[in-house]
């Protein structure tokens, strides 16, 4: 038998090369749905606060005979299935399969969609949470796959802390190191110093799987830091023990977009 020639050998390995991404897609996708169904829980229970609302004020409509009351019963209605449209998108978006394309994205509005699928979840769970936009930065981005990352973040802070926690999402432009930056900040219980280096690893992980069933598999950092790579970006994690971790993500800046005022948004626990 003869030995296999170079041009073989590069096939092989482009082959081999080919299979790896194929993998790592499915896997990505497979984490994607995982943080789905962590959220399932808190969407099915808005969607039926919002059925509610709708027949509630669908009986009060044909109840009434009076203009005033149907037309607030018809804004009610109009304005509870423009929220469902919305939680729809969202999820839709988010789930759906997505290529790796990068391109200029509005880091303040990807933070905005994020929050879209996550504030349920986080109201069930008596969470306040804070989002402060210090700046309106571009990065060029694949708003899919960093959406994937803020939700894995959102999902690990919840389960790391008891009801009554606090999150807190900021958004600046760090003009002087040329960085668009989204830190996720909680305060749960906080990571072992000994586990730091450790937490980005593959199947390494810190936490047991929640009730249902949603975490645990030592999958979802690793992932979120190869996507951050994947936009030659940066990761960090700063975390105390009973206080709190803190994630940074770093982005190349694009740009700054003009005419934004420092924001504020303050959610109290549902």
């Amino acid at each position: 038998m003869t030995d296999p020639s170079e041009e073989d050998l590069l096939h092989e390995v482009q082959e081999l090369n080919e299979q790896i991404q194929e993998l790592q897609s499915s896997l990505m996708q497979t984490q994607k749905l995982s943080s789905v169904g962590a959220l399932a829980s808190s969407t099915t229970h808005e969607f039926n606060n919002i059925l509610t609302t709708v027949i509630n004020y669908a009986k009060m409509g044909l109840r009434h005979k009076d203009e005033k009351t149907r037309v607030k019963a018809f804004e009610k209605i109009l304005a509870a299935g423009q929220r469902a449209s919305k939680i729809t998108c969202g999820m839709l978006s988010y789930a759906r399969q997505q290529g790796n394309r990068q391109e200029p994205t509005d880091v303040v509005q990807l933070v905005k969609s994020v929050m879209v699928l996550v504030e349920k979840d986080l109201q069930m769970n008596r969470i306040q949470w804070q989002t402060d936009y210090l700046g309106h930065p571009e990065a060029n981005l694949n708003a899919g796959q960093i959406q994937q990352v803020l939700v894995n973040l959102v999902v690990n802070a919840r389960q790391a802390m008891g009801e009554r926690g606090q999150l807190f999402i900021t958004v600046r432009s760090n003009l002087e190191e040329n960085w668009a930056e989204v830190s996720v900040r909680d305060t749960g219980s906080g990571i072992p110093a000994d586990k730091l280096r450790n937490i980005f690893k593959p199947f390494y992980t810190t936490k047991e799987a929640d009730e249902q069933g949603q975490g645990g598999t030592g999958l979802g950092l690793a992932l979120c830091k190869d996507i951050i790579d994947g936009h030659e970006g940066r990761i960090r994690v700063e975390s105390a023990m009973g206080k709190g971790t803190t994630f940074t993500l770093k982005f190349p800046l694009l740009r700054e977009i003009p005419q934004l005022e420092n924001a504020e948004e303050i959610r109290e626990a549902g």
